[in-house]
């Protein structure tokens, strides 16, 4: 009955909330106006005939969360498959896809890993620096190139427009005796601190985020160190140069991560940098060219003896060089998106070995409004891999707008993904690569409704997604390791519903969303045997989450709601709370996660904290 009643309010009890941060360049824009970022063709939300979701900053500021990765489990169609909580080690899927099928972006930078997808999310990035998160559902390689199967997910920063700082502390706990250390209860702290410079012709941001703690459980300690800058710089009217860069330090315990039950006395840490310069120069009235170039690094260490680095230790580095060039050319009768990019990736490993291969995309894409109340936008992807060849993907959008407020849109599109290193060359007693591997090779077709003005976002689509040459990990039984193989086909029809609702009445502010997603996988293996799976039979079959924020002089409610069924695991609620007080540069607030004190796991056989509480407070100057 209280869950029920938890539902309806955070349905129709609407929201919104604000609390002091560094100012963007974007704050006086509207949700509609926001461009999403694709590097080439610069489209606004309206202007998108794919489902587009995006979790805006007035959103994440009122969410009960603590990490990048918790913000996401609040965008319906995601899959937010945690090891540990604190941004430790998560896995990131759209609509029943994969965490290798997935690609995450930050500003427009692609953060593929070769070595596996469980360090994409290796963001250095805390959340009071996140401008929006930009959520493209369906296969994109047409635009985002490949591995981007079931979509794209993008998170873009804030361009600060005024000088200043921000800071903030916050300390957790569920109140439980902590399992080596009894006279102590488990908890977590951490710092943040941003700062700004602005003026008209340059911003700069530099960010630095300090978590760490004693777990939930046994052995699932964690320390995340994050450190991140941004700077744009106005060279002349028509040219900008942005710089990019940010490091990343994680140590955890990982307890049950990946090899339960004997793997509990496991340590994992995790180092990323990342870099990135782009040039922009707008050549004339009609002609924009990007030339961008990108480096990342990442060192995986794995311990499955904390205490003993002798035995069973995993050491992977890698490093990815991406330059690329993107260009957009306007006619009168519609814009021209074209460019190339590359990719050369090298990893040196004790359980992958030394391996390199090199990847080559060329695009191009048309798009018009030229056609009464019609919006086209169709191109293709040519890709090129040292290890599987040449293939070319295809896609087109189609939106039909019948007023000012509706529209109809249909998209299909193709994509690749090209096997992670791990699939092909992983070697332990557990786990066995196949360097035989094929690409899994995608095609995509959705159809939909949307509605927006400037109090209300909607979208109810229908989706079917088909991937031939499918990877998954499988055995025959639970006495024999785990090896990577391609099944015939993974098919997946599902429904994606939406809806935000925002609105400012006197001193009272309100916001309130809801969605949910249903999907239907079907899996044909080439070996009906080998019926024992990681990934693919774990997939969501239902989703629903439910969320609304009350905002009145400085205090601020939040109150969400989650719903999540697997295939073959079982259902939950989860129902997290915020509260918060804004007072001139000053705010406090106090968070409660899983306040049911639900038992639950997202993956694998790592259960997920019960209830934790948080308190913190923020000073803006």
């Amino acid at each position: 009955m209280i869950r029920k009643l938890l539902l309806t309010v955070a349905a129709s009890a609407p929201i919104f909330a604000a609390q002091a941060q560094i100012s963007s360049d974007t704050n006086d824009q509207t949700l509609n106006e926001v461009v999403i970022t694709e590097n080439r063709l610069q489209l606004p939300v309206t202007g998108q005939n794919r489902n587009v979701y995006i979790l805006d900053k007035e959103q994440i500021k009122t969410l009960p969360v603590q990490s990048v990765n918790e913000l996401l489990s609040y965008v319906s169609g995601v899959d937010v498959r945690q090891r540990g909580p604190w941004g430790a080690q998560t896995d990131i899927s759209i609509d029943g896809g994969t965490f290798e099928q997935t690609i995450i972006l930050l500003n427009g930078v692609k953060m593929v890993d070769p070595q596996t997808g469980h360090n994409t999310m290796n963001l250095p990035v805390s959340i009071g620096i996140i401008e929006r998160i930009e959520v493209l559902k369906g296969s994109a390689a047409r635009i985002y190139g490949i591995n981007s199967l079931t979509g794209a997910i993008n998170i873009v920063t804030v361009k600060p427009n005024r000088t200043g700082i921000e800071a903030q502390a916050n300390t957790g706990t569920n109140f439980k005796d902590n399992e080596e250390n009894p006279d102590k209860i488990y908890s977590s702290k951490g710092i943040q601190i941003a700062g700004s410079y602005a003026d008209e012709n340059q911003n700069h941001l530099l960010s630095g985020d300090l978590q760490s703690g004693s777990g939930h459980r046994y052995n699932t300690a964690f320390k995340n160190h994050k450190l991140f800058y941004q700077g744009n710089v106005q060279l002349s009217p028509r040219e900008r140069l942005s710089i990019m860069a940010g490091y990343i330090y994680n140590n955890f315990g990982a307890n049950g991560y990946y090899a339960a039950p004997i793997d509990k006395e496991a340590l994992e840490i995790v180092q990323t940098g990342i870099g990135s310069v782009t040039y922009s120069n707008q050549v004339n009235d009609r002609l924009s060219i990007s030339p961008r170039i990108n480096y990342r690094y990442n060192y995986d260490d794995y311990r499955f003896y904390r205490n003993d680095l002798a035995t069973a230790r995993n050491q992977h580095y890698t490093h990815v060089l991406s330059p690329e060039l993107n260009a957009n050319y306007r006619t009168d009768f519609g814009d021209f998106g074209f460019g190339a990019e590359a990719r050369f990736e090298k990893i040196n490993s004790s359980n992958i070995g030394d391996h390199t291969r090199k990847n080559v995309g060329i695009y191009a894409e048309f798009g018009t409004e030229q056609i009464k109340d019609f919006q086209i936008n169709a191109g293709a992807y040519v890709n090129y891999n040292s290890a599987f060849g040449w293939q070319v993907y295809p896609g087109l959008d189609l939106g039909y707008s019948i007023n000012s407020y509706w529209n109809l849109y249909v998209n299909t599109g193709t994509g690749q993904r090209i096997p992670s290193l791990t699939d092909l060359y992983y070697d332990t007693p557990s786990n066995v690569g196949n360097e035989n591997l094929e690409a899994e090779k995608s095609w995509y077709a959705e159809g939909g409704i949307k509605y927006n003005n400037d109090k209300v976002r909607m979208n109810a689509s229908y989706f079917h997604r088909s991937v031939d040459d499918f990877i998954d990990w499988v055995r025959l039984n639970e006495e024999q390791p785990w090896r990577s193989e391609n099944f015939l086909k993974n098919t997946v029809n599902g429904l994606n519903m939406s809806i935000d609702y925002r609105s400012q009445l006197n001193r009272i502010n309100l916001m309130t969303g809801l969605s949910y997603t249903y999907l239907d996988p079907v899996l044909e293996s080439k070996d009906p045997e080998s019926n024992l799976s990681k990934y693919a039979i774990e997939s969501l079959r239902h989703q629903l989450v439910a969320k609304a924020t009350l905002g009145y002089e400085g205090f601020n409610v939040t109150l969400t709601e989650r719903f999540q069924e697997r295939i073959n695991y079982k259902s939950y609620f989860i129902t997290d709370a915020r509260v918060s007080y804004h007072w001139r540069s000053y705010a406090i607030f106090a968070n409660a996660s899983n306040l049911f004190d639900t038992e639950y796991i997202e993956v694998a056989a790592t259960p997920m904290p019960g209830r934790w509480y948080n308190l913190g407070i923020k000073v803006s100057l």
